[in-house]
């Protein structure tokens, strides 16, 4: 099976109920997949050869059971070399504008069980305005809604905050391109990153390094928010030596804009937090945008995540003080306007007035 037919059987498989191919074309194209309707059709008659997929009296498609257990055998095959081509892509198909903040961003997203959402609010409104997020901004959407192309199953709700991939794309459109090298974990002490404890390569993981790492229990997000000692989720990636100073203001204005991110500059050529860097590049430390998602995990809220997942315009976030903390029974969706700032619940995190220091 190849990449487009088992992209298909994902698109498929994350969908309750038949989709049809227009609707299959439209959402493999967020993805990343340029094919036509026809083209679509006819991967399709093939997967309904193979018995994984089928019509149904809707004049749609979905998914047989066989075609569940070959997308379950087939994952890791198909994955491997899959992330650091999905982050390039990614970079290139975001279009945030940070003098505008128009344009779209890249989401992790994540489902949370419906009597878990009022913890998970509360949560947010202190990691969110930390400084171990990339934005305050987020999107939180109710079963039966969607955020990007993934439809949220009922029951549940779907939580997407920016992804620090989006910061490469806001690079490369400043022509600025960035080298994503090392995913892990960063030890902070006194709110001042230290080291590195972990990491993984991008280039070659069949998963991301970061999905893995908060999964597998090792942060302490939490710790970090309440002492500022810690260990949080963090990214090593390389600049062009000669973009340092351009780079530098970019961060600067992004930062203006309540779009962080970059915790730790390089100088050329040398080594940032004991990690060495290729000749001539700078390297820089960047914040996981899954630390948010960590602190769930520490606070025992189950979550299932899927990094890198979707684009959304940015325009369709909010910041998180504009979700109300009503129980999960009567919660909303914030719309922009100020009837809805009677909601607001103002969050103190002491945390967010002491930004990382080097010195």
């Amino acid at each position: 099976m190849n990449k487009i037919m088992f992209s298909i059987l994902k698109v498929l498989n994350m969908h309750q109920g038949p989709m049809h191919s227009i609707r299959i074309t439209r959402e493999l194209e967020m993805q990343g997949f340029k094919l036509s309707e026809r083209t679509v059709r006819y991967y399709l008659k093939q997967l309904d050869k193979l018995g994984y997929t089928e019509r149904t009296t809707k004049r749609g498609r979905q998914v047989t059971r066989k075609g569940k257990d070959e997308l379950a055998s087939s994952f890791t095959t198909e994955r491997v070399g899959f992330i650091i081509d999905t982050m390039n892509n990614l970079s290139f198909m975001a279009t945030l504008n940070p003098d505008t903040l128009r344009g779209t961003v890249i989401l992790n997203i994540t489902f949370i069980e419906e009597e878990a959402i009022y913890d998970a609010i509360k949560l947010l409104k202190v990691t969110l305005n930390s400084p171990y997020a990339i934005s305050n901004r987020v999107i939180i959407q109710q079963g039966g809604g969607y955020i990007g192309h993934i439809r949220v199953p009922d029951g549940v709700y779907c939580i997407g905050t920016v992804c620090s991939v989006t910061l490469n794309a806001i690079f490369l459109k400043a022509g600025i391109p960035v080298r994503s090298k090392f995913g892990g974990i960063v030890e902070v002490i006194d709110r001042t990153p230290a080291r590195f404890l972990s990491l993984i390569s991008y280039q070659h993981s069949s998963v991301p390094p970061l999905e893995l790492f908060m999964k597998s229990r090792m942060t302490d997000v939490l710790g970090a928010l309440k002492t500022g000692t810690g260990k949080i989720l963090g990214s090593f990636r390389e600049i062009p030596g000669v973009s340092i100073n351009d780079a530098k203001r970019l961060s600067e204005k992004m930062v203006a804009r309540g779009f962080g991110g970059i915790i730790l500059f390089g100088q050329p050529g040398k080594s940032v937090l004991d990690i060495p860097v290729t000749s001539d590049t700078v390297g820089i430390v960047v914040l996981g945008g899954l630390n948010p998602v960590a602190a769930f995990e520490e606070a025992q809220i189950p979550t299932k995540t899927h990094a890198m997942a979707t684009l959304v315009d940015y325009l369709e976030l909010n910041p998180i003080e504009m979700y109300d903390m009503r129980p999960a029974s009567t919660f909303q969706n914030p719309h922009s306007t100020l009837s809805d700032m009677a909601h607001m619940y103002h969050t103190a995190a002491t945390a967010h007035d002491c930004p990382f220091s080097l010195d």
